[in-house]
């Protein structure tokens, strides 16, 4: 609002059916499950059987704006005519030269390296890059956590899950006291000094 980001309105997808590497196949799943929510909440909403203030997807967006070039482009317009919102305007930033991609259209358009309707889409770009970025690191943080807690003796999965819950890194859990482990929901006095002696390498 008032070209400044709205947070709440912010939504993160974890992809679900691409292996590896591919941006393109990513861009079709990511943009094809938000409309997809988009569509299935409208319809639930035109029946009543969800209230307004429980729909997260059903307000459309007036613009999308692609990070990446053609292909990326091509790939979300796919997933967006598969859903019905081909109506959508959508364009593609390229990060390279800062080239704005239009469907349909071989030319890009070229916006003046000053201008502040450039200097609004490298913003909204790199707010987009933090965001990703920031839970990127956290399913790293998650995966690396539970690798190491799976290796405690008494430390199942209950307990490994309520360590997630409470401790949302692998440095907070190394830095907790016994007293404070024993605390944490499912675990007892014997599991905290299990896991405080595993990351301080006493026995």
């Amino acid at each position: 609002m008032d070209g400044k980001p709205c947070r709440e309105q912010y939504r993160r997808f974890k992809i679900q059916t691409v292996k590896g590497p591919d941006d393109f196949a990513s861009m079709r799943e990511t943009l094809g499950r938000r409309f997809r929510r988009a569509r299935e909440e409208e319809n639930l909403l035109k029946t009543g059987e969800m209230p307004q203030v429980k729909a997260k997807f059903s307000q459309l967006p007036d613009l999308i704006i692609i990070d990446g070039g053609k292909g990326q482009l091509s790939a979300a317009r796919e997933a967006m005519l598969e859903q019905g919102f081909e109506h959508i305007p959508t364009f593609g930033l390229a990060k390279e030269e800062e080239l704005l991609f239009r469907p349909g259209s071989p030319e890009p358009i070229r916006l003046d390296r000053d201008s502040r309707g450039l200097k609004l889409l490298q913003r909204l770009r790199d707010e987009a890059h933090r965001f990703a970025l920031t839970y990127h690191r956290k399913l790293r943080s998650q995966r690396n956590l539970k690798s190491l807690l799976d290796e405690i003796e008494g430390i199942g999965s209950v307990r490994r899950r309520e360590l997630y819950k409470a401790y949302k890194n692998l440095e907070a859990i190394k830095q907790a006291s016994v007293e404070e482990l024993a605390k944490v929901p499912g675990m007892n006095t014997p599991a905290a000094e299990a896991v405080y002696k595993y990351f301080r390498g006493t026995n």
